[in-house]
């Protein structure tokens, strides 16, 4: 920390961020946050964040209650453990952490400060605005996902019942009350205006990855390619995080399918999710022997892990556009290699691969121009190499880790 945020730190509001995962855990919402703090500590912002003590993939896993990192205080309250392996268990899982944690908030807020509410769990705004209003605190809801709308789009009954049109109307007025709101993309951006969140309260700031870090690797180059098994002949067809509901699966294992017979490709998914254990069950079933499989990386290994394929395929059910957004696109464009998407042509990584030409889009179900791609890029390689030099020049223009940081350091001042 520099002098001059050394000496402005007093004079500046404390940040108080909350949401169930935090460092050391490795989940999405937990790496994008643990670098907003620690970037906004190394600013000079005074921040603290409520977490709970559980890990994203661990239940069992059990995090000291009070701890520190890299300047950021850390406080982590007492949940159930139940895990993600049962809607049930997960929603007592969710009305834990409400409980506890509006309680950490009453106890950690000041007057003054400024409580940033996370979505995990979904609708945390509404208790914690409460929390933060009794307390005289400015509250921001920082949006990663939208909820009921997402749970009703992927067939939760109760979502799409009068429980969750109650559960949405209670949304809308955190959306309206908060001080500011903060938003992914330009879909989720247009579904909050929809909901009443004032146009004039919301700000655009999109999620990012460790970009210094994360650098493109040659695939001669990269140790991780050979030890896991492929040549330098093959052409890898990589995904990497959570596979879950939102996503498909289908149109992907189709194209493997067709692509099985030829030798040149393999298809490699790394990470975890819902929908991981019917990739291994719909591989076995159909004899895919082209997909290779490996458990989540330790992130200081991800520059590697991420530059194994040589290109990447993320997908969201159209259904979900505006309500979610994929975040490895930033860790993928990092690693310099193109990007298909598999949803909505239309939605907003779709417009993202068209403007600045690092990838292509397909409609789910269409594996018949997602094999065509993939054969005309294996065929092409100076074309798919560009294309991963678009893409981190779009990394680098629109999304880099410095510049979010510098953005949610404006957000804050907007409250000093």
């Amino acid at each position: 920390m520099t002098a001059e945020a050394r000496s402005s730190r007093k004079d500046r509001p404390r940040a108080l961020f909350i949401n169930r995962f935090y460092y050391p855990d490795h989940s999405a919402t937990s790496q994008i946050l643990t670098d907003v703090t620690a970037g906004l500590a190394g600013l000079g912002w005074p921040v603290t964040v409520i977490s709970s003590r559980m890990g994203y993939e661990d239940p069992s896993a059990r995090y000291p209650a009070k701890d520190a990192f890299n300047g950021v205080s850390i406080v982590r309250v007492a949940t159930s453990r139940f895990g993600r392996g049962s809607l049930v268990g997960r929603a007592i899982d969710y009305v834990s952490f409400y409980v506890t944690s509006f309680f950490a908030v009453l106890s950690e807020a000041r007057r003054g400060d400024v409580v940033i509410v996370k979505t995990d769990p979904p609708l945390l705004s509404v208790p914690l605005g409460l929390a933060a209003k009794l307390k005289g605190a400015r509250t921001v809801n920082w949006l990663q996902d939208i909820f009921p709308e997402t749970a009703a789009a992927l067939g939760l009954k109760v979502a799409a019942s009068p429980v969750g049109r109650i559960a949405a109307a209670l949304r809308n007025r955190s959306l309206v009350r908060a001080d500011r709101t903060v938003v992914i993309g330009p879909g989720m951006k247009a579904k909050a205006l929809a909901f009443g969140a004032p146009e004039g309260r919301l700000r655009e700031i999109q999620n990012f990855c460790d970009d210094t870090a994360i650098q493109p690797v040659a695939p001669a180059d990269n140790p991780l390619r050979a030890a896991w098994g492929f040549t330098p002949s093959d052409f890898v067809v990589g995904y990497s995080g959570n596979l879950g509901r939102a996503h498909d699966l289908s149109t992907l294992l189709a194209a493997a399918d067709v692509l099985n017979p030829d030798p040149r490709f393999r298809f490699l998914f790394v990470g975890g999710g819902h929908l991981r254990s019917l990739l291994e069950t719909e591989a076995r079933a159909r004899g895919l022997t082209n997909i290779v499989t490996r458990p989540y990386q330790p992130r200081e290994q991800l520059a590697l892990s991420l530059s194994v394929p040589d290109v990447h395929w993320v997908s969201l059910l159209p259904e979900l556009e505006g309500l979610i957004l994929p975040s490895k696109l930033y860790g993928i464009a990092a690693a310099g290699r193109p990007l298909l998407m598999i949803g909505d042509p239309e939605g907003d990584i779709g417009a993202w691969v068209r403007r600045h030409a690092f990838g292509a889009a397909f409609e789910i179900g269409d594996a018949g121009a997602l094999v065509r791609t993939l054969i005309y890029l294996q065929e092409n390689p100076d074309l798919a190499a560009a294309m991963g030099q678009h893409a981190r020049r779009f990394l680098d223009t629109t999304a880099r880790r410095e510049d979010i940081i510098r953005q949610w350091s404006e957000l804050l001042a907007e409250f000093a």
